[in-house]
């Protein structure tokens, strides 16, 4: 049985930062695809980056929403069975539930899109105030 339990989320002002992490078990972080997605009130939960396995780069590749580019960095620990979600540069249009996800599949993990996605913790909430 798969399980994702995420913590890390709080309540800081627009330009800092949070990190979030995912604890796994029953999955391997560093196969398929490991993703962070978020909903905001009233909007639809959208792809903020995923993680893909690959055969011959041990970090993986990473993939993220144009609107994260530059200040998010998603990572994993793989002796921790853990990943990772580190948020700089905060904007209150971050603020959101955050969740993490996994799939038994790589192949859509550049689509940073929910329904390719198997597993799904509870969420974080993060709360940026400007």
């Amino acid at each position: 049985q798969v399980q994702l339990v995420e913590s890390g989320g709080g309540s800081v002002q627009a330009g800092g930062s949070l990190r979030l992490s995912c604890a796994a078990s029953g999955y391997s972080v560093n196969t398929a695809c490991m993703g962070w997605f978020r909903q905001a009130p009233g909007k639809e939960r959208e792809g903020v980056a995923t993680i893909r396995a690959n055969d011959f780069l041990s970090g993986g590749i990473a993939y993220y929403a144009d609107s994260v580019k530059g200040r998010f960095t998603i990572s994993r620990d793989n002796a921790k069975n853990t990943l990772y979600l580190l948020m700089n540069s905060l904007k209150p249009e971050d603020t959101a539930m955050y969740y993490c996800a996994a799939a038994d599949s790589r192949a859509y993990c550049a689509a940073l899109s929910s329904a390719t996605m198997d597993y799904w913790g509870k969420g974080t909430l993060v709360t940026i105030s400007s």
